[in-house]
């Protein structure tokens, strides 16, 4: 008789259709992230708070397509880290539960900070500016404490995909070091404020990004090594 793992394999979708899914929902991220990200460096100004609040005031429509861009940013990491579990748990299950948690840890983090933003918003339409820096300051570190997490899911992740023998071994190599790139930057910015790097100036930054790109490209043009997928037995931990 078959166990109900064999025949939900053998009736649900391929571990190729799975992977690129995957992929599909990682370009979102991707696309979401950078539209939230082009938009911030258009309304942020560095060092001004007051200049900030009066760009999210004058350029309102912009900031709130930015702000749900960083939300579907978080809702489709949600679902990225759980297609990837599905591929990822056979290869130790223990690991993978591990990349999930830390994921969803950063999630509501990362959610509730934009609630501050927001606030800079609510500020500047009334000219209210006496609060602006404090509540740009609360949005900032929700952002950066989220980040740890944003950093730390990489390494389970680059650990399964290194052990796996479906995906390139150099992907979970640079997965693992990537995961040093967002720690790298809440170091830099609570400890040394000011002294922050940005993407392109930071090399764990452009590590963490290129191996993100490179493993979400990988799933949506590559997939997997099927056969290497089914051959390996599902393990517990």
């Amino acid at each position: 008789m078959a166990s109900p793992m064999i025949d939900a394999e053998l009736t649900g979708p391929s571990p190729l259709v799975r992977a690129r899914v995957a992929g599909l929902v990682g370009v979102v991220v991707l696309a979401s992230g950078s539209f939230a990200g082009f938009v911030a460096s258009k309304l942020f100004v560095r060092g001004d708070a007051v200049a900030t609040a009066r760009n999210f005031a004058g350029s309102e429509p912009l900031f709130r397509l930015g702000m749900v861009s960083s939300l579907i940013m978080m809702i489709a990491s949600l679902f990225y880290a759980l297609l990837l579990y599905r591929l990822l748990e056979r290869v130790n299950k223990s690991a993978a539960v591990i990349m999930v948690v830390l994921l969803l840890i950063s999630v509501p983090i990362y959610m509730l900070s934009q609630v501050n933003q927001f606030a800079v918003l609510l500020l500047a339409s009334e000219q209210q500016y006496e609060h602006v820096k404090l509540f740009l300051d609360l949005h900032r570190l929700g952002n950066l404490i989220a980040g740890i997490f944003f950093g730390l899911w990489l390494f389970p992740l680059g650990f399964l995909v290194f052990k796996s023998g479906f995906f390139p071994r150099l992907l979970g190599i640079l997965l693992m070091v990537g995961s040093l790139g967002y720690l790298a930057l809440f170091v830099e910015a609570f400890f040394f404020p000011g002294t922050e790097r940005t993407l392109w100036t930071n090399p764990f930054l452009v590590v963490t990004h290129a191996s993100e790109l490179a493993m979400m490209l990988w799933l949506l043009v590559r997939g997997l090594n099927v056969d290497q997928w089914k051959r390996r037995a599902p393990q517990s931990g």
